[in-house]
């Protein structure tokens, strides 16, 4: 799997892109008009200059050789692998998944998605190859967090699943198999936690700051629950949190009320600049 194509160069595309480029292979990555695929060079250029003054690589020039950005599906028409990593939405991704099963032309690409929480068989079915179809879901920053997560079908064949195996081990990660289920391992645990603390927050029973400090200081955690859903994004944690609710229907995994009406503020995070905390520069201040 030399010829690795992305779809979507957010901060997941744009990860999952450098980490297939460090590791020796070439990458497409598509974006849909010109700001989106401004931005996503940019973010790559940046990452990977970082890389390089801390010693990570030798060259950040020789990586970005490795890397395309395109506005053209059609441009995936020749990879090994392509890994989907557009927003968080069902409808989005299906689409996307049955556009892709028309262009990519070997019968033996596999066709992957870094989805957080969606079940790997919606995607499968709107494809014509089921079988080589499975989920990769990397963690953010793709660069630095060592996790992937691999997502198998009741379809998907099991060559398939021990060729991306393979594939995430070339690129230093670990993977964890999980089964096809909404939130597979990591997230199943950790949303309904990060909901906790939003209800916590909510019900004022403590503030953002006293509740994340009591994580990190208390239970040893890198950073508190509301710190880490806007790093996660929040229209990213309702995503999540709305399609295990959708699965499971436990009380739990519903999202808060708070949860709902920062998003529709567009109180998005980090990324947006301002969540439960406020951001300059992507620095909480």
């Amino acid at each position: 799997m030399n010829k690795v194509g992305v779809v979507g160069c957010g901060l997941m595309g744009a990860g999952i892109a450098e980490v297939a480029a460090r590791a020796g292979r070439e990458v497409v990555v598509v974006e849909f008009d010109d700001e989106s695929a401004r931005r996503g060079s940019d973010r790559l250029r940046e990452s990977l200059a970082r890389a390089e003054s801390r010693g990570k690589i030798e060259s950040a020039e020789e990586v970005l050789g490795r890397i395309r950005v395109v506005k053209d599906l059609a441009d995936l028409a020749d990879r090994h692998l392509v890994i989907e990593a557009i927003a968080e939405d069902e409808a989005a991704k299906t689409s996307l998944f049955g556009r892709l099963d028309e262009i990519v032309r070997s019968p033996d690409a596999i066709l992957a998605s870094n989805t957080s929480s969606i079940p790997i068989m919606k995607l499968a079915v709107a494809t014509g190859r089921p079988e080589r179809v499975i989920g990769v879901h990397f963690f953010n920053p793709v660069p630095v967090l060592p996790l992937v997560e691999l997502v198998p079908s009741l379809l998907t064949a099991d060559d398939v699943t021990d060729e991306v195996r393979g594939f995430v081990s070339a690129l230093g990660k670990q993977a964890i198999l999980c089964q096809d289920r909404a939130g597979f391992v990591v997230n199943a645990l950790l949303i309904p936690f990060i909901l906790s603390a939003i209800r916590m927050l909510e019900s004022g029973f403590a503030t953002a700051e006293d509740i994340d400090q009591g994580l990190v200081l208390g239970a040893a955690h890198p950073q508190g629950p509301l710190a880490l859903a806007d790093l996660i994004g929040l229209d990213t944690t309702k995503a999540v949190a709305e399609s295990l609710y959708e699965e499971f229907k436990e009380p739990l995994y519903a999202a808060p009320p708070l949860l709902l009406r920062m998003v529709s503020a567009g109180l998005l995070g980090r990324k947006a600049g301002r969540g439960f905390y406020t951001y300059e520069k992507g620095v909480a201040r």
